[in-house]
């Protein structure tokens, strides 16, 4: 079969990228070095919204901004095409920052978003779980969520139903290459040509750029999550304090995370970081304290500079694209960066500005907007 493109990476990122290209009638195939979804998409929290958005750049908020207003629709479609649904829930953003008000409405009514400053009152009465109520809390009551794992799992069943050729457990060992030009990738199994390639790889992309093309600033970030086991009601906000938010699922299940470690490419859990976890966020929602600590995991995000990620041609390789380096943002900002990544591809109108997003491009401070 004739490949008009060659996905490398399984997770949201790469999954959603081979769906843009296949609706638009692409040939595509997707190759994973273990299993689809089974890295940073699925530790992470599924926010549907950057922590404190107020803090980002102009471009991580142009691709967030973009993904929240399609996200309901995606879910719906995946949900009606695979019976599997995402869980997409609008339970809003509770955000404990009292010194934060200012920035927090000065960016809401740059990006028309709606964002409230709540006395301890209105905050008990949006999550009574809180152990503390005060004073001068953040609400964001448009954010939403999923469930990263329903939402792998839809994704790769989506893509078998379009046709879609997914090889797991199938690492790519070179981009083949030919007088500047693409020519496919090879794996242990064999050689499969193609006309182009796009690594979304994640933390794992620079390094397939190696001996092809100067690698951006792509580097592994871990972070480590437990999940609670609770009856439904427990936490009934998506609640974020100090780096740390907690996140309720629709059976009553509760995620606190997480933690932000620089280990390399070592992916573990730590007795000590669980047990911190735990604590956390007993302290402050001490309903927690009779529920089990169902899970602890472990994920590596992929950080880049300023958190925005690399959408684009790699110029030094014709036929060769990255969509990488989301960090903590792949939920959130995966919609938009996989369609404008088709955009390119496909010399179609982008949907946002693509000049933030080149491998070349200068990234700004965090706070720059």
């Amino acid at each position: 079969m004739n490949i008009d493109t060659i996905i490398i990476g399984g997770g949201v990122i790469g999954m959603l990228t081979a769906r843009e290209l296949a609706l638009a009638g692409q040939r595509v195939t997707l190759f994973d070095r273990q299993g689809t979804g089974r890295e940073s998409s699925w530790a992470g929290g599924g926010i549907v919204s950057p922590l404190y958005p107020w803090r980002y750049t102009k471009p991580v908020s142009a691709l967030a901004g973009w993904s929240q207003r399609h996200y309901r629709a995606l879910c719906e479609q995946l949900r009606a095409a695979t019976g599997i649904d995402p869980e997409w829930t609008s339970n809003g953003l509770l955000i404990i920052a009292p010194d934060e008000q200012r920035d927090a409405t000065g960016w809401a009514r740059r990006r028309a978003a709606e964002v409230q400053c709540l006395d301890r009152q209105q905050l008990a009465q949006l999550e009574p779980a809180l152990a503390r109520p005060q004073d001068g809390a953040i609400w964001m009551p448009e954010v939403a969520q999923v469930r990263n794992p329903r939402l792998v799992k839809a994704l790769r069943r989506d893509l078998e139903l379009r046709g879609v050729p997914i090889h797991e457990h199938e690492a790519v060992t070179a981009i083949a290459t030919r007088h500047g030009r693409v020519q496919g990738i090879h794996t242990a199994h064999g050689n499969y040509p193609a006309r182009t390639v796009v690594i979304c790889a994640g933390a794992w992309s620079a390094a397939l750029l190696e001996g092809v093309a100067p690698a951006p600033p792509i580097t592994p970030v871990l972070g480590q999550m437990i999940l609670f086991k609770a009856p439904p009601g427990t936490i009934r906000r998506i609640t974020l304090e100090s780096d740390r938010y907690i996140i309720p699922r629709r059976d009553g299940r509760v995620l606190f995370g997480s933690t932000l470690e620089q280990c390399g490419f070592e992916k573990r859990t730590s007795d000590t970081a669980g047990r911190q976890l735990r604590e956390s966020a007993i302290q402050r929602f001490p309903r927690l304290a009779d529920c089990p600590v169902e899970h602890h995991w472990a994920g590596l995000r992929p950080a880049s500079p300023a958190g925005i990620p690399y959408i684009g041609p790699v110029s030094a390789l014709e036929g060769l694209y990255l969509n990488a380096g989301h960090f903590r943002n792949g939920v959130v900002l995966g919609p938009a960066s996989c369609r404008l990544l088709a955009d390119l591809l496909l010399a179609r109108e982008p949907v946002v500005d693509p000049t933030p997003y080149r491998i070349g491009a200068p990234r700004q401070d965090p706070g720059a907007e």
